[in-house]
């Protein structure tokens, strides 16, 4: 009934009036004393999109500080990465898995450790819940465990790749964010599983071109530090606030580290032994120091003879002064350095049989590692491992005349449906736009879609790699 008012007099007057209040209120509405950038939309209503296109403010165009973009030439790039590590899983009969990134915060304050658990990103959501995003993967693998209950056999053999959140300083290799790989035995307590996972590691570094030259694994036993701290009577619950200042070795002069392990209450004899110990590179020097009968030192020659049989003894090496510096490790534990020493570690890993009890649930054997991309990423471009990844589909199809837009849509889907990738051109334009574009776009042959050819049933196929043409009949094309 309203709506033939819409052009009477009656209405031309309302939308006067209609206007004239619209002015007065946004001539009065505290946005318009803002910064540009909010009041757009009510600009939009009073001026031409010339104009807000000059007067409003570009927002800051950066990613949040520790994080990145990834735009279509670089997530190619974080594409391949991530086919690689699920690759090699699936070479080694791992199971895909996947959790929420948002978890209960305390599923990561119970067994963290102290410096993970500042880093959290974490708060109270509107149900006043304490959540965090998570900062790692293996928390939330052990709480899947625990969730399938006794229905899951053993053992479990699964992988992942999620993003993490930590808010720590960033630096070359290290964000704010990052995407994790980890691989993660449960159910088996003997090293076989350690090494099954560090000869997961060493398949994906020979796939990304990375040797033994380029990269070492590092790889030691908690048990080892703990015999010595019970050797000089170190209180047992020191153990997880030393391994965490041991982990730091790398990274603070000897001076601080002999500090900060004296505010523990650690004796200065005490320290000496464990400086000592963190200098030897060999098992045998170990066996001297802390007596031939060490559990932990049976376990570490028998995973560096099964490492021998794997083949993979070139990139392992000995080093007790690796301790990881979470607190959930029981047993041995590795980490990969660049031997070049322009970067942090680039993945660690080991035994954690205690997590499981920690959460309340039934103990189990566990071991995995976590391998982070932005580490390597950085390590092959500077090495120039980075495989060239330029766009590329099968068939860049062009309408050469705007009335033939439909039948060139036609032709695409045709092609999709052979399972060719198909860039189909929205907008008739000129040969020489259409040449570029098909470079831009990688296509390997040039479909023209002309009112000659297609009166008689026929495509103009250009292949631009031969830079051969011809006239293809539809039932042909796909042949």
């Amino acid at each position: 009934m309203a709506a033939p008012l819409c052009g009477s007099s009656f209405a031309q007057t309302a939308r006067r009036q209609c206007l004239h209040h619209l002015k007065q209120h946004l001539s009065i509405w505290p946005w318009r004393c803002q910064r540009p950038t909010y009041c757009a939309s009510a600009q939009s209503r009073a001026g031409s999109a010339s104009d807000i296109k000059h007067s409003a403010e570009l927002i800051d165009v950066n990613p949040v500080r520790g994080t990145r973009d990834f735009a279509p030439e670089e997530y190619r790039i974080r594409r391949w990465l991530f086919d690689e590590f699920e690759a090699v899983s699936r070479l080694f009969g791992f199971e895909q898995f996947e959790t929420p990134m948002l978890e209960s915060e305390d599923l990561f304050v119970r067994k963290a450790g102290e410096e993970i658990t500042q880093q959290l990103y974490n708060f109270e959501d509107k149900g006043q819940r304490r959540v965090a995003l998570r900062p790692e993967l293996t928390p939330s693998l052990a709480r899947l465990i625990l969730r399938k209950g006794k229905a899951l056999p053993m053992p479990v053999k699964w992988f992942t790749v999620g993003q993490c959140w930590r808010y720590e300083r960033t630096t070359r290799g290290r964000r704010r964010e990052h995407f994790q790989w980890n691989m993660d035995v449960v159910g088996v307590p003997g090293v076989e599983a350690e090494v099954e996972l560090l000869t997961a590691i060493a398949m994906l570094l020979q796939r990304l071109g990375l040797g033994p030259a380029d990269v070492a694994i590092k790889v030691s036993s908690r048990k080892v530090l703990q015999a010595l701290l019970a050797k000089y009577q170190v209180p047992e619950a020191s153990f997880g606030p030393v391994c965490i200042v041991v982990d730091k070795l790398d990274k603070l002069p000897a001076a601080q580290v002999r500090e900060e392990l004296g505010q523990l209450q650690v004796s200065p004899e005490a320290i000496d032994g464990i400086l000592r110990l963190t200098e030897l590179t060999s098992l045998e020097e170990v066996t001297a120091l802390l007596g031939s009968d060490n559990e932990a030192l049976a376990e570490l020659s028998r995973l560096f003879e099964l490492a021998e049989a794997s083949g993979i003894s070139e990139f392992l090496e000995f080093d007790p002064s690796i301790v990881r510096g979470l607190a959930y490790y029981t047993g041995i534990v590795f980490e990969g350095q660049d031997r070049g020493q322009q970067f942090r570690a680039l993945f660690g890993g080991g035994r954690y049989d205690g997590l499981l009890g920690t959460f309340g649930g039934e103990a189990q054997p566990c071991a995995g590692f976590g391998f982070g991309d932005c580490v390597i990423l950085e390590l092959l471009q500077d090495r120039g491992l980075v495989p060239a990844m330029p766009r590329q589909v099968d068939d860049f199809v062009v309408a050469m005349d705007a009335s033939l837009h439909g039948a060139a849509s036609s032709v695409a889907q045709r092609l999709r449906a052979h399972g060719r990738t198909v860039d189909l051109a929205l907008e008739s334009r000129k040969m020489k736009w259409v040449f570029k574009q098909s470079e831009r776009v990688g296509a390997k042959r040039l479909v023209l879609v002309a009112p000659d050819e297609w009166a008689q049933g026929k495509v103009r196929v250009k292949d631009l790699a031969a830079r051969e043409e011809k006239d293809v009949s539809l039932d042909d094309l796909t042949a």
